[in-house]
């Protein structure tokens, strides 16, 4: 960043004559017109660890440059100039190019349907922007607040937020990665996720009834197409009323989960925060006895504030209040002991149909916390309202189930509230303008602290065609969180139901992922430990190159492999879909499927050593023939660089569980010198994998 000019004297701008040092070159700017004792805690720092870094003997020279506050017909305005060559990255869940210079959004969350790359709001706010600097240095600038703000980086970074003045942290690193590093150390890291929820998840809106869902199983088992998961949206409640059943269409959900999990499937069940209000109904009752709802102000005159969603009027838990999820986190006890394995949060912006701008009313009243700042209207708590809500979500069901690991999706969250759940894309459309934003929106939230994410592939809303949707699921199967969704009144959108080419296309992209799934464990677990996303642009290769900035058709699975995926529709020649140049030109191709020229190519980097897995139908199979670890069979992938070395690491544990908090994983260093490959452990206390093959790429 530059050095700006020096404000005129009559310059409604001012600077912080007292900034905080946080550790080594991590900055805290405030407002000086605008000071308090303490500013309201900030909910992504929650559970912040400490200290964050220790300060080194000699500080490298920083080139943080203290913003410049003002006020703006009313909303708190803060401003960061940039210098030529800085490009700039994350802004959270965007739609548009990974490339965010020259963009404007607005963070409020927000139900979207329809979004397109124009959409200003989406369903996340992540206040957060990571630049790269011409030199491959780079900074990170978090708007410290929680209410509604802007993002704009038309000329320099702009911020705005309507409500108090925020604090400003500004930090930089010697590199993207570096930055990421200290972003997760103020916002903590994504928990280890089981094996299961790594694998592909099929869902519609809604496969109804239960035997629709056994048929749905079955045909992937018969077609040997690899799957881990089935979903249930909402249809499968009584009434849409949350934690109940339908008794004609889902009569024994007990029977239907132990049927699922015979096959080698896990079950994924929605639950949404709007109560039905209704007497007779035993979670609303609790709620309204227990003084758990969301208060009305305003227009609604007080008692409890009603919106309209799909059960018709409904109070909204107040997740602000640790009371509030403590009851929440409860009605999941007799919920999962019908063996349900996951849990889908939706419509938590909150979606309100009746609603202004579709969610609450600003001046819906919250008892929060004082560890989140305290009783406020919802204007200050509408962002992370969703983020609390799967706070008490994973709680709860880590309470009922303290043995396994909990899985959560959700559509609504806020920078942080990686901590809590997975997340995905929203509500998609099924054309080529949203195959080609799966990459960049994945990368971005990336950037922004969420590594577990992905996009309904094939699109939610729309009907795909036989092209699109196998495009799409070489893409989606390659990402994080992979997964297929459709509406209701599309046709059916699953990997057979466009014919025999397209199933064939998808069975080799999901056969791909599974033999992949020693490297993406691995990949999950770096980003448990590290923050630093599992998906990368393809400048993290060298952030110095600005060739690879703007790349939105590739990008890095981990360090170690280059994907390259043709987003252009037939007949139509958009963004080049060749491979990227500079230091990624010298990576080979490979693959560990037949060829297929429907599915992104592979690239594995000189140097490196990929471990590859066992050709399965679920992640059970991995775990059974690692005797309860996921230590399979494996083959090892080596690419030796221009000395003829390789080296790569592998993780292995329980695939589910906490043993690896206690030491019972392994992480496994495997060098290649001279022809000959070696492997030995470098943390944990299981027995190392032993067998393996070689293949030299």
């Amino acid at each position: 960043m530059s050095t700006p000019a020096q404000a005129p004297r009559n310059s409604p701008w001012r600077r912080d004559p007292a900034p905080t040092s946080l550790g080594d070159r991590i900055v805290r700017f405030r407002d000086p017109l605008h000071t308090h004792e303490a500013l309201p805690p900030f909910p992504a720092y929650v559970k912040r660890p400490a200290p964050i870094a220790p300060t080194p003997t000699v500080t490298p020279k920083t080139r943080i440059v203290p913003p410049r506050f003002a006020d703006v017909r009313g909303r708190r305005v803060v401003m960061l100039e940039t210098a030529i060559g800085d490009s700039l990255y994350a802004t959270g869940e965007v739609a548009g190019p990974l490339l965010r210079d020259a963009t404007r959004i607005r963070g409020r969350n927000t139900d979207c349907f329809g979004y397109n790359s124009r959409s200003r709001s989406l369903y996340q706010s992540h206040p957060w922007v990571l630049g790269v600097r011409r030199d491959g240095r780079a900074f990170g600038v978090i708007l410290e607040t929680t209410y509604s703000f802007e993002i704009d980086l038309r000329a320099g970074i702009v911020l705005a937020c309507d409500g108090p003045s925020p604090g400003v942290v500004v930090l930089e690193r010697d590199s993207p990665e570096e930055v990421l590093g200290v972003l997760a150390e103020l916002t903590g890291t994504m928990p280890m996720p089981p094996l299961w929820a790594i694998g592909y998840q099929q869902c519609r809106w809604s496969y109804e009834p239960d035997d629709e869902v056994r048929r749905i199983a079955s045909e992937f088992r018969t077609r040997q197409i690899p799957c881990d998961v089935i979903w249930m949206d909402i249809d499968y409640m009584r009434g849409f009323r949350c934690f109940t059943f339908d008794p004609e269409e889902f009569p024994n959900p007990a029977k239907l989960c132990d049927d699922l999990h015979a096959q080698g499937f896990r079950g994924v069940w929605m639950i949404d925060p709007g109560i039905k209000v209704d007497a007779g109904y035993g979670v609303y009752a609790q709620g309204r006895d227990g003084d758990h709802f969301v208060k009305a102000d305003g227009a609604q005159g007080g008692g409890e504030y009603h919106g309209s969603v799909w059960p018709g009027p409904c109070a909204f838990p107040d997740f602000t209040r640790a009371r509030t999820r403590q009851w929440w986190g409860d009605l999941y006890n007799d919920f999962i002991a019908h063996g349900i394995d996951g849990v889908w949060n939706d419509m938590n912006e909150p979606a309100i149909f009746d609603g202004p701008g579709k969610s609450m009313r600003d001046d819906a009243r919250h008892d929060a916390d004082a560890e989140l700042g305290g009783p406020d209207a919802h204007a200050r708590y509408h962002n992370i309202y969703a983020m609390q809500m799967v706070r008490a979500t994973r709680e709860g069901i880590l309470r009922a189930r303290p043995e396994h690991r909990p899985f959560v999706l959700t559509r609504s969250n806020f920078l942080g509230g990686h901590r809590y759940a997975a997340t995905w894309t929203g509500d998609n459309t099924s054309n080529w303008e949203h195959l080609r934003l799966s990459i960049p929106m994945a990368l971005n939230l990336g950037l922004s602290g969420q590594p577990f994410v992905g996009p309904d592939i094939g699109g939610f809303d729309g009907n795909a065609d036989a092209t699109l949707f196998a495009r799409w699921m070489g893409i989606g199967a390659l990402l994080p969180f992979a997964r297929g969704h459709s509406i209701k009144t599309s046709v059916p959108h699953e990997p057979w139901s466009f014919g025999e080419e397209c199933e064939r296309v998808c069975q080799l992209a999901l056969r791909r992922r599974y033999r992949l799934m020693a490297y993406l464990y691995t990949l999950f677990r770096e980003a448990s430990q590290t923050g630093l996303p599992i998906v990368r642009p393809a400048f993290f290769a060298d952030p110095r190159d600005p060739s690879l900035r703007t790349i939105d058709h590739a990008f890095l699975l981990g360090r170690d492999v280059l994907v390259v995926a043709d987003v252009n529709p037939p007949g139509k020649r958009l963004a080049p879909g060749s491979k990227p140049g500079g230091v990624l030109a010298s990576w080979r191709e490979f693959d560990i499927v037949d060829a297929c020229a429907e599915l992104p190519k592979l690239y594995i980097r000189p140097g490196a050593i990929v471990p590859i897995g066992p050709d399965v139908q679920h992640t059970g199979e991995i775990l059974a023939a690692g005797n309860g670890t996921t230590s399979a069979e494996r083959t090892l992938l080596v690419a030796p660089d221009e000395h003829g070395a390789a080296r790569g690491v592998c993780y292995d544990d329980a695939g589910d569980g906490f043993g690896y908090q206690s030491g019972e994983y392994v992480l496994t260093e495997y060098v290649f010198e001279t022809g000959k490959i070696t492997g030995r452990v470098i943390e944990g206390k299981m027995a190392v994998p032993s067998d393996y093959a070689i293949t030299r790429v």
